[in-house]
């Protein structure tokens, strides 16, 4: 998801269709829609609708795996970086990503699900992340060109969450946010200096950029009247904006941007209409997200091998871990 919740209905079993707001307020649960109609925040302990809990369960968890397997495609240019200034600025970029992963699965423990129950559904393909990960970082121009068109997707999509109804995963959001935020800005400064530098350097920027643009706007979601969970989830005050309004806040932001950097977006429906104060833009094939979705995108296996491997190397560290606590729990009790 990363930041936006949005599974096909094809792979779920559901109709195309959102499903209806809820009207009526079940038994029971006259106290968790008073705090969600006064803009408050659900604890774990408060009550809440068995539905809200699994639908936060799926969408933190997917956000989480997406921060996880977010680390590959740019961890994959820590030793190619062009200088030791872009070397460390990427380490530290990467552990972000890794840290990030860490406050969602503890937001999403708070629901009473085990982190390595989740961890074994992304593993087996229960559980998604995000389709943009399944994309190749082809140049040192893709790295800039995700910190500054990815992270500010991710940015648009993540910072209405910082205000959703959940305590814990809105209070995970906000150092998210901040971090994401510095992402993205030393994502356009690598493309501004790229694109700023030699016809070459020129070249690969504006090249990076012409892939990685649609799909940037696929993160979104498709539109609307196709999302499935989007008419329930704002219902609940998980989520704040639809589909299309984050997109077309996304591109608005984006294209003064692109001018600044001396690059085209590839979309040559893109243009200002001042009758509606926003830009227009092409249509957007959703075809290829579905694909990607589905397990079709171009480095979908690479990225899961690569997952899995690392999780099975990492036995030895959790057994490592279970072992000084069990150890740790034994004294304590020993003292007592």
């Amino acid at each position: 998801m990363y930041g936006n919740d949005f599974v096909p209905a094809d792979l779920e079993g559901a109709a195309t269709t959102p499903p209806p707001a809820p009207v009526t307020i079940e038994p029971g649960m006259e106290e968790f829609w008073r705090i969600v109609g006064e803009d408050g925040r659900i604890e774990p302990r408060d009550v809440m609708p068995e539905d809200y809990r699994a639908s936060l369960v799926r969408q933190i968890a997917q956000h989480a795996h997406s921060e996880i397997i977010g680390m590959q495609p740019e961890g994959a240019w820590i030793s190619r970086a062009p200088s030791l200034r872009r070397k460390a600025i990427l380490m530290a970029k990467v552990q972000d990503e890794a840290g990030h992963g860490l406050y969602l699965y503890a937001a999403a423990e708070t629901l009473g699900v085990d982190r390595g129950e989740l961890l074994d559904k992304l593993h087996d393909g229960r559980q998604k992340y995000s389709s943009i990960f399944n994309y190749p970082t082809l140049t040192w121009a893709d790295i800039g060109t995700i910190g500054w068109l990815v992270d500010g997707a991710a940015i648009v999509n993540q910072v209405p969450l910082c205000r959703c109804s959940y305590g814990p995963y809105a209070r995970a959001m906000v150092r998210v946010c901040k971090e994401e935020s510095f992402h993205q800005r030393q994502g356009f400064e690598a493309l501004h200096t790229l694109s700023h530098g030699t016809p070459e350097q020129h070249a690969m920027a504006q090249d990076a950029v012409d892939r990685w643009w649609w799909p940037s706007l696929m993160m979104f979601g498709p539109h609307d009247a196709e999302s499935t969970h989007s008419e329930k989830s704002m219902a609940w005050g998980v989520k704040r904006f639809s589909n299309d309004d984050l997109r077309q806040r996304f591109v608005d932001m984006t294209v003064p941007q692109a001018e600044a950097l001396g690059l085209t977006l590839p979309d040559p429906d893109l243009r200002w209409n001042e009758e509606r104060g926003h830009y227009d833009f092409g249509t957007i094939d959703f075809t290829e997200l579905f694909e990607v979705i589905k397990g079709n995108g171009p480095c979908n296996a690479e990225r899961m091998a690569t997952r899995r491997g690392a999780h099975e190397a990492g036995a030895w560290v959790r057994e490592a871990a279970n072992a000084y606590a069990d150890k740790h729990a034994r004294r304590t009790a020993g003292a007592a």
